[in-house]
């Protein structure tokens, strides 16, 4: 883990119980930050972390609570945009409307509503941060099927259009591209006897697949001063899958 100190700094992350938002959640609590957790799934609350229970497939509830909670919200100095659901690998006429917008809600649209809230607030503070749970979906076609590669498309360029346009009001945006991430989103790949895990760890050129601990080490260098002059970027950790 890197060695950081985040205290006195305020953390939203969503998709914060499990996977890779959780080892975020631990990994910046444990660098001293206070952490405001937002899942689905209830999170239980502890010293320094505040959490709801909300489903970011509902754009109108997400718009209630951000409403509501316009004075905590207004704390927050880095947002880790971590969400995200998939859709089963399907091409477009295997997908109904219905999913396809369920994704896009979840994956990109979320997120900037999110971001839409924060940012007056965000661009008012001293080294103000997001980072953007990305995907070598958003890269490369095959990392997803078509709603989720489109969905991380439409976020990889939201982000880049958003760093570009507050760079000079010192907001700092980039985002993490994952390959393979050994997380319960992905647990159908391990089930049974494994095979499709199995597959996968082959294609990969390094052999295996990353444990969410290691994009939250990655995410917490991003949003450090070592990191400062790394603006618009999409990181990819993959173990080499894009480079096949």
């Amino acid at each position: 883990m890197i060695e950081q100190d985040y205290q006195n700094k305020t953390v939203l992350i969503t998709g914060a119980a499990s996977g890779i938002g959780a080892a975020q959640m631990e990994t910046y609590l444990s660098a001293g930050a206070d952490v405001i957790a937002i899942d689905r799934v209830a999170i239980n609350e502890r010293p320094h972390l505040k959490s709801f229970q909300l489903d970011l497939a509902q754009p109108d509830a997400l718009k209630s609570w951000l409403n509501d909670q316009k004075t905590l919200l207004a704390q927050v100095e880095i947002f880790l945009s971590t969400a995200g659901i998939l859709d089963a690998f399907q091409p477009a006429l295997a997908e109904s409307e219905t999913l396809f917008k369920e994704v896009m809600q979840v994956n990109a649209l979320a997120p900037i509503q999110i971001t839409m809230a924060l940012l007056p607030d965000l661009l008012k503070k001293d080294d103000p941060q997001i980072v953007y749970m990305a995907s070598i979906a958003g890269l490369i076609a095959g990392g997803g099927g078509a709603a989720y590669t489109t969905s991380k498309h439409a976020l990889v360029g939201w982000m880049r259009q958003l760093a570009l346009d507050y760079a000079k009001a010192g907001l700092h945006v980039n985002a993490i591209a994952p390959g393979a991430i050994d997380t319960p989103m992905n647990a159908a790949d391990f089930a049974g006897d494994g095979a499709m895990a199995k597959s996968v760890a082959a294609d990969t050129p390094v052999q295996r697949w990353a444990q969410p601990q290691e994009v939250a080490d990655l995410t917490l260098y991003l949003t450090s001063p070592q990191a400062s002059y790394m603006q618009g970027q999409v990181i990819t950790l993959d173990g080499g899958w894009t480079i096949k």
